[in-house]
């Protein structure tokens, strides 16, 4: 073998060691973002997808399995499962997607404007966070219930306060951080105001620590709201929704036919897994964080 061979493998042997490498990388990251995308292009075409009314009652179709006409079957009273599953994915979409924007607004702001201020203000933030993070958003969720009754809008505003510190904590401690590095001083050595500091440069470095907190809470705000929608304190009847679903589908699985509970299930914790995974992957590109 020359030495041009030689080398030629050599180099040959390196592009597949770095394509190997970017595989591991970013394989599950991109795996991930797929299946985050289905689910949002299901919610937005949904119209265009479900082949029936998600809330069609048909009584000659109660419990019917798998077949040309209803893919995934029907539910204990004809509705058919797959039309109910992508116009589901609304709902169960848009209160996760609501409940993490907030709390990620609401959180940077309380971190930010805590870390830059300190003293009094920074205890007082502090210690709303930690009282926060010591009530579970279920007994938040029941209470708040009993006061304004069960629905989306109730668990949404409930889960949006109780996952307020668990981004609000984390962008806290970096915003400190962030605070007493060289560049800040710089900046108000050139007579810059504290609120321009905070807006034009600490937060948008803060962003890519608040963005993985987000995608990762996502996934488990969903879980949370299909929750409360199990126990009636979420979405309410016909309403599709993949908590709702669930609870819907108990009964047929007393009667045998656990398709529409197995169905719903099954995408809950799909979307789950890849909102973790999601989150896992955007800290090892945006922050660096090989753990």
């Amino acid at each position: 073998m020359t030495t041009y061979q030689i080398a030629a493998l050599g180099r040959g042997g390196a592009r597949w060691s770095r394509l190997r490498r970017l595989i591991r990388g970013r394989g599950v990251l991109v795996v991930a973002c797929a299946v985050v995308a289905v689910a949002v292009l299901a919610a937005l075409f949904a119209p265009l997808l479900a082949p029936y009314d998600p809330d069609a009652v048909d009584p000659a179709a109660v419990y019917q399995g798998s077949s040309a006409a209803h893919w995934l079957g029907t539910d204990d009273t004809g509705r058919d499962i797959l039309s109910r599953l992508l116009y589901g994915a609304r709902p169960s979409l848009l209160a996760p997607a609501a409940v993490t924007l907030t709390a990620g607004l609401g959180g940077t702001v309380l971190a930010v404007s805590a870390a830059w201020l300190g003293g009094w203000y920074d205890r007082l933030v502090s210690a709303l966070l930690d009282i926060v993070f010591g009530f579970p958003g279920l007994v938040l969720a029941v209470v708040a219930a009993a006061v304004f009754g069960a629905g989306l809008r109730v668990a949404v505003v409930t889960l949006s306060l109780a996952y307020l510190p668990y981004i609000g904590r984390v962008v806290r401690s970096a915003a400190l951080r962030e605070r007493n590095l060289p560049y800040v001083s710089a900046l108000r050595m050139l007579g810059m105001s504290g609120r321009r500091i905070c807006l034009r440069h600490l937060t948008p470095n803060l962003l890519p620590l608040v963005l993985v907190q987000v995608a990762t809470s996502f996934g488990y705000a969903l879980l949370d709201v299909a929750a409360f929608s199990f126990i009636g304190l979420g979405a309410q009847p016909p309403t599709a929704e993949w908590g709702l679903m669930v609870a819907n589908g108990s009964t047929g699985i007393l009667a045998g036919r656990a398709e529409q509970s197995l169905y719903a299930g099954v995408v809950i914790v799909v979307f789950v897994v890849a909102c973790s995974l999601l989150g896992g992957g955007l800290s090892r590109q945006l922050l660096g964080d090989d753990r």
